[in-house]
């Protein structure tokens, strides 16, 4: 059985709460949509944030939408050393105890006690594709890239949802690391 998906690299970005959005852009603010994103209802925003760590600043991260309950900062390892933050791989949404940082936007800045994270490696899957698949929501399971650096992902979550397009989301340093680009197929080894 063919078990081959595509694969996206995310860079850093921001998901705001829509009090910090209006903190940091002006009352009443909403997002301005700059285009979609292959998750269905997910977009990249016009706005952008500064993210300051306690070493360092990173300037211009792009704000995805729509709206979240909560803020949540999602970069790289790299991203981490150079704010000087601990990197922590979570789930998406899983942000307790996590570090903070500040937010600085054209009208405010916020001061997120916790939220930054290192996304863990996942995989969005219609509930059909699950089924094809052979997994469920909340797997766990190992992908396989190819070509000259090729290489084997453990510990790839599985997130079933009736919205979810078929795709394995890993961020910029892994995604080079393994020589894919978006786009690339991808095995599902289990």
């Amino acid at each position: 059985m063919d078990l081959k998906l595509p694969i996206a690299l995310s860079n850093r970005h921001v998901h705001l709460s829509q009090e910090d959005l209006e903190i940091l852009f002006g009352k009443g603010h909403t997002l301005t949509k700059k285009k979609d994103l292959s998750q269905p209802g997910q977009y990249a925003c016009e706005e952008t944030v500064d993210i300051i760590g306690p070493k360092n600043t990173i300037k211009k991260v792009r704000v995805l939408g729509p709206v979240r309950s909560r803020t949540q900062v999602e970069i790289s390892i790299s991203d981490a050393f150079k704010l000087g933050v601990e990197p922590v791989i979570r789930n998406s949404g899983d942000i307790k105890g996590t570090p903070g940082a500040k937010l600085v936007g054209p009208k405010g800045e916020v001061d997120i006690e916790e939220g930054v994270i290192i996304a863990a490696r996942h995989i969005h899957m219609h509930t059909s594709d699950a089924e094809k698949f052979g997994v469920r929501d909340g797997d766990v399971v190992k992908v396989k890239t190819e070509g000259i650096r090729a290489l084997i992902f453990d510990n790839v979550l599985v997130r079933m949802g009736d919205t979810h397009a078929l795709e394995m989301h890993v961020d910029v340093e892994e995604g080079n690391a393994a020589g894919v680009k978006n786009g690339d197929l991808v095995e599902l080894i289990k």
